[in-house]
């Protein structure tokens, strides 16, 4: 039987997460460093990311013409699966001094590397590989395309919808949406009386179990959820509504454990984008055009924006939403969030006083 491209990528996923090997393009053969197991297993090289090569003082060895692309290196001797966790686990940075001297090999298969970085941050990895593992294990075949299929936002349907009361409004359906491939399910929140003629108000909010479930201080994202729900609520009472879409997409796409990660980096004094890019992930790796779909889906096609970010509003209007308006959503900082806060405003581009 036949695999769809969607489906391939599916699989690729849930081999890296075990821990699999796979192979991109049908050459590149990989074994994850974080997850791979093996007694023995080794490689002569290894691919890491970009931003891992800075972090790892590396990042002269990648080619000029391509300064973003991921770093093929071999080193001295082939990389063990401990060796190869110590190069990319930078908790393991000062524990594991670096085994080189390393050298940088041309990448021949520079969409397929690429494809493998992506492939890892989507599994919830760290970004970096052993290249041509021995014993090379039987590996699931993903290409290039593949992703791009899987990510075509035209397979998100709607699967189920209820009536939910919430503390902020009594009057509220609840809408989740499912690709058949993606195992992230994202839920549209519809507040007061679904008006066509009326534009809603919209946040667009990304799943952060630590600041939306246990109140974390480190961050804004509990009190802007509150606050936002509050803020439809009254839009209801006032005979308009509106649309909280939350999207499964923790971490600003990078997921739990690595956003976890990165706040043990932010305790050793590093701001939010270097702890990301010291992981070798990126510091905003969340999908936009799929909130666009679920408003289509959902037959809004203006609406008003409820974000600090112009990223948001910006992606959404490329996907054919109107912006009918930003509406600012600031809340005060706290001892803890204010560095945050600052680097929202002062690295990403947030418009925050």
């Amino acid at each position: 039987m036949t695999t769809s491209a969607p489906r391939r990528v599916a699989l690729a996923l849930d081999a890296l997460r075990h821990g699999w090997p796979i192979t991109v393009d049908g050459g590149l053969a990989l074994l994850p460093a974080e997850t791979g197991f093996g007694p023995g297993v080794s490689a002569p090289r290894m691919l890491i990311s970009a931003a891992r090569a800075v972090t790892l003082k590396l990042a002269n060895q990648r080619a000029a013409a391509v300064p973003e692309a991921p770093v093929l290196i071999r080193g001295a001797e082939p990389f063990d699966l401990a060796h190869a966790r110590a190069l990319a686990d930078p908790a393991l940075d000062l524990r594991y001094p670096l085994k080189g001297p390393f050298l940088a090999e041309p990448i021949a298969e520079l969409d397929a590397a690429r494809t493998a970085m992506e492939l890892a941050r989507l599994a919830g990895i760290l970004p970096a590989f052993l290249v041509e593992p021995q014993p090379p294990g039987e590996a699931q075949e993903v290409a290039t395309a593949d992703l791009a299929a899987w990510k075509d936002t035209g397979h998100l349907v709607i699967a189920s919808r209820a009536h939910l009361p919430i503390a902020a409004c009594e009057d509220a359906e609840i809408i989740a949406f499912r690709s058949a491939d993606d195992l992230r399910e994202h839920v549209a929140l519809v507040i007061g009386a679904q008006n066509g003629d009326r534009a809603p108000l919209v946040r667009l909010h990304s799943e952060c179990l630590t600041g939306d479930i246990l109140g974390s201080l480190k961050c804004d994202c509990g009190p802007q959820l509150n606050a936002a729900l509050e803020a439809m609520a009254g839009e209801a009472r006032g005979g308009g509504w509106g649309v909280l879409l939350y999207l499964r997409q923790e971490g600003r796409g990078i997921g739990l454990i690595n956003k976890l990660r990165a706040y043990r980096l932010q305790d050793l004094g590093f701001d939010t984008v270097d702890a990301n890019n010291r992981l070798g992930l990126p510091t905003e790796a969340r999908d936009f055009p799929v909130a666009a779909r679920m408003l289509a889906l959902l037959g809004v096609p203006a609406i008003r924006l409820m974000t600090n970010n112009p990223a948001k509003g910006a992606a959404l209007a490329a996907q054919g939403i109107t912006i009918a308006e930003r509406v600012p959503h600031q809340l005060p900082a706290n001892p803890h969030n204010e560095r945050y806060l600052a680097t929202k405003r002062d690295r990403t581009g947030h418009l925050l006083g």
